[in-house]
């Protein structure tokens, strides 16, 4: 139970609906109880001693019983399933938000198909024993009490012979319970791995076409497929092999039953009526405990699925605001890197070594280098998507955890590599960082990111619903949405990483003069691989293996010799070709 302890702040608060519905539960069951004690009354009293005044009054008793059950029925699975349902909705709202809180480290070995599964069967799972779980234990327990106290009314002796066998039916359903939580927790586990598999595949779609390796993944897909296959089969083995049991031991209460209570009856210790009722007392007993092994069915899945949300739930959030973090304040761009290492895992390889420079506010610093160098790492180091191991980041002269984070980010706008616009319409997409702005402010940014023209030429202009992940538009039309964006939230320091890669030659200059003009008083670092997106950088840093190992203007750094020189020649050595051709 410890885990349904742990998420107990989750259903707690809501405990009225479920203990409204578990008054009605008992209701319902002890209504069930009374099936046999009427049955009983009719053979003994009506059809054996002849008594057939009593059949209206029984049949309007009967009937009265039927109708308040029926009512009782339908509230408490209404109750329960509000329970259930009011529950799950906090539930998944905290894992949400856990996941927007948790850094880019856990998602960096995190898997969007099994965070997928989690936030969805998962949760489905645990909601269901929490709607009906819960409460079907509670009923059962409560209808073999009420049955055993009718039996031992009836008949102590055949009672006990009865129930001889009830232990070792106990001890079959503990050994089930034991082996199918483990194998519930694998199902869990490969069907998040399917659920990656797909995404993966969904959203890689055109790499794998263009590199014609659709049989491959379909290889891929078919491996996990039939690993939940045989997860699934090894669970419903389990299931073949206790229940066998659990029916045999069953049986053999109703042997006993027959045999003694028979004997009992011919020696007048027992009416007839009253074995008739043992029957259906006797079955109130052995299929709630059979039934048992449904509702541990249950609870191991819930359990299973309980811990896997928990993972999320407790998992470390390693980058907080402190409780006297700066929220209040604006930023003007003033960035220095103090003897700064990174390590994303303790076991990997410093990406960033002893980096220290100083950007005055308002001035333009250029990043290059080759890939995995550390350019995009310094840049996540300002925002605090990462912390360093040692040395601090500063900007205005206070070290980036004495900021507020919300406050810290507002202040610092992206344009990424690879943007990522959402499934809405361009306009929302470009207001996403400042839903508040107006339309005139929205259409301002788009002309300054080159992104008017296009967007209305769009079939609803700026109101043009996108597709997932901004499809519909070419790459260079998603930046410059991208880059829109990241202007309209008017940053105090701006990131353009590789901003420009994804478009042509022409657009590439046309957003740079755009970008001129909007730099003016930001902070800008501009990483790229193209020189002629940084070269009239205020300053460039040139990086290899985590390493500063140049440092100064494009000018400058031309005639140096060193990394610098020999990226340009090698961007420029074809251009130099083919002029000398001309």
């Amino acid at each position: 139970m410890d885990i349904f302890k742990k998420l107990k702040a989750f259903y707690w608060p809501y405990k009225r609906y479920f203990l409204l519905s578990l008054v009605f539960v008992l209701i319902v069951t002890a209504i069930t109880v009374i099936y046999p004690v009427v049955l009983q009354i009719t053979i003994d009293d009506v059809i054996l001693a002849g008594d057939y005044d009593l059949i209206p009054v029984l049949s309007i008793g009967f009937l009265v019983l039927m109708m308040v059950k029926g009512v009782a029925n339908f509230t408490q699975q209404y109750l329960g399933d509000l329970f259930g349902v009011t529950s799950v909705y906090h539930l998944r709202d905290a894992l949400y938000r856990k996941l927007q809180r948790l850094s880019f480290t856990y998602y960096d070995n995190a898997r969007t198909g099994d965070l997928m599964s989690r936030l969805t069967m998962d949760v489905e799972g645990f909601k269901f024993f929490l709607a009906a779980g819960f409460k079907e234990l509670i009923r059962v327990i409560f209808l073999m009490v009420t049955s055993l106290v009718v039996m031992f009314y009836y008949s102590v002796p055949l009672a006990l012979v009865t129930m001889a066998v009830m232990p070792f039916l106990i001890i079959v359903v503990r050994k089930f319970d034991s082996e199918v939580h483990p194998a519930f927790r694998s199902i869990r586990k490969s069907l998040g791995n399917l659920n990656t598999r797909i995404q993966e595949n969904v959203s890689g779609m055109n790499t794998i076409k263009s590199l014609s390796k659709e049989d491959f993944e379909i290889d891929r897909f078919t491996t996990d497929n039939k690993k939940y296959q045989e997860v699934n089969i090894t669970t419903a083995s389990i299931w073949a092999k206790y229940f066998p049991f659990m029916e045999f031991i069953g049986n053999l209460a109703m042997i006993s039953l027959l045999i003694f209570g028979g004997w009992l009856v011919m020696n007048d210790q027992l009416s007839l009526g009253e074995l008739v009722a043992f029957f259906s007392l006797v079955n109130y007993i052995i299929g709630p405990l059979m039934h048992l092994g449904f509702i541990v069915n249950q609870f191991s899945q819930a359990k299973a699925a309980g811990e896997r949300l928990l993972d999320i739930l407790e998992a470390d959030e390693s980058i907080t605001s402190k409780d006297s973090a700066l929220a209040d304040v604006h930023i003007k761009g003033d960035v220095v890197f103090d003897h700064v290492t990174l390590k994303y895992t303790e076991d990997d390889d410093a990406a960033l070594k002893d980096i220290s420079f100083h950007v005055p506010q308002g001035k333009v610093i250029g990043l290059i280098g080759s890939t995995g160098a550390g350019k995009s790492s310094i840049t996540q180091l300002m925002t605090r998507f990462y912390e360093p191991v040692e040395g601090h980041v500063y900007i205005d002269g206070k070290d980036v955890s004495d900021y507020d984070l919300k406050a810290l980010r507002r202040h610092i706008g992206f344009v990424l590599q690879e943007p990522f616009l959402f499934s809405t319409t361009i306009k929302e997409n470009i207001a996403y960082g400042n839903p508040d702005v107006s339309m005139e402010e929205i259409i301002a940014a788009a002309k300054r990111a080159q992104a008017h023209e296009f967007i209305m030429d769009m079939p609803k202009g700026y109101d043009t619903m996108l597709g997932e992940r901004g499809m519909g538009l070419s790459g260079g039309q998603r930046q410059r949405i991208s880059i829109a964006r990241a202007l309209l939230i008017n940053p105090s320091i701006l990131v353009l990483d590789d901003a420009t890669s994804a478009v042509d030659m022409e657009t590439e200059f046309q957003i740079q003069r755009a970008l001129k003009e909007v730099m003016q008083g930001r902070t800008t670092f501009i990483i790229a691989h193209r020189i002629s997106s940084l070269k009239h950088a205020d300053e460039i840093l040139v990086l290899e293996d985590g390493e500063i190992v140049e440092r100064g203007v494009h000018d400058m750094l031309l005639n140096n010799g060193g990394p610098y020189q020999r990226i340009y020649d090698i961007q420029y050595q074809d251009k130099k070709q083919i002029m000398g051709e001309l």
